[in-house]
């Protein structure tokens, strides 16, 4: 599976440079999204892009019963959230919100990340989590 970040899915709402490569992942049919990072998705669609919530989720509900998969926090990820936060998470050299801690931490062995987010990456790197680096927003 292929687990999008919020940057991801706010790139195939919005366009923007990932927009091509999430369209492509989301037509290989194993994507996921956590919901700590759908939520990040809904926010900063309605804070930052003038999205209503309502109008992304019109556009993301035929996904959410389609190609793509929405991964629940439960206690168990969000502990595994929490240590893997702790472990990383460093305020000016990795900042990594708790939104991309539960993304990490729900990443199984064969599944990949994908983001352009370079903090995620790193993490992803140390921790050993196969990525798909999206371009960046430019």
């Amino acid at each position: 599976m292929t687990l999008l970040d919020a940057y991801a899915l706010i790139a195939f709402l919005v366009g923007g440079p990932a927009t091509p490569a999430v369209r492509s992942l989301l037509r290989e049919g194993d994507a996921g999204v956590t919901t700590a990072n759908l939520i990040e998705t809904l926010d900063v669609s309605q804070r930052v892009h003038g999205m209503a919530i309502t109008r992304t989720m019109e556009i993301l509900d035929p996904l959410l019963h389609g190609p793509l998969t929405a991964i629940p926090l439960d206690a168990a990820l969000a502990r595994s959230a929490a240590e893997m936060r702790a472990t990383h998470y460093h305020r000016s050299n990795r900042p990594i919100s708790l939104a991309d801690a539960v993304l990490l931490a729900s990443a199984k062995k064969g599944d990949r990340i994908a983001t352009a987010d370079p903090d995620v990456l790193a993490v992803a790197d140390a921790e050993k989590l196969d990525t798909v680096e999206l371009p960046e927003q430019g």
